[in-house]
């Protein structure tokens, strides 16, 4: 535990958990920065979706932050429980590939790296109301968030 009299224990980064931890705190403030879908539209509802608020039975949420014109788009999936959800079934806006940002289960961060191998295609098969789904691989305790691969080129 940190002691706010003492130094920061820095020599805790030598370990792979903490030095991961790092790590991810690193990348989701460059993706945050980077992607407008984060930021343009923070404090008003028209930047938030829900997709999916309703999953208590598997702890899953999924919701979308979008750019203020629209155009870019992230979703964030949450698996809360202590399992994998394997073929989960999850409502995206757009069909087609999508990347994964980032998956806090990588064994980059110290997780056992479980995921879709970076990216998942969504077909016209509507779920959750959006018109596309795609079905993924939900690491546990952990949260993977998507963007269109097209979005990601540019």
């Amino acid at each position: 535990e940190w002691n706010h009299a003492d130094e920061v224990p820095w020599q805790l980064l030598e370990h792979r958990e903490h030095a991961g931890m790092r790590d991810l705190v690193r990348d989701l403030n460059r993706i945050y920065r980077e992607e407008p879908a984060f930021w343009e539209v923070d404090f008003s509802h028209e930047g938030f979706r829900w997709i999916e608020p309703n999953d208590a039975m598997n702890n899953v949420l999924v919701f979308a932050r979008v750019s203020k014109d629209g155009t870019r788009q992230v979703v964030c999936i949450a698996n809360f429980a202590p399992v994998p959800r394997e073929s989960y079934r999850v409502g995206l806006p757009l069909g087609g590939e999508w990347t994964e940002l980032l998956n806090t289960d990588s064994a980059y961060y110290g997780g056992a790296g479980i995921g879709n191998m970076g990216k998942i295609t969504a077909k016209e098969t509507p779920w959750h109301d959006q018109p596309f789904s795609a079905v993924m691989t939900l690491p546990p305790l952990a949260v993977v968030w998507l963007q269109p691969a097209a979005d990601r080129a540019s």
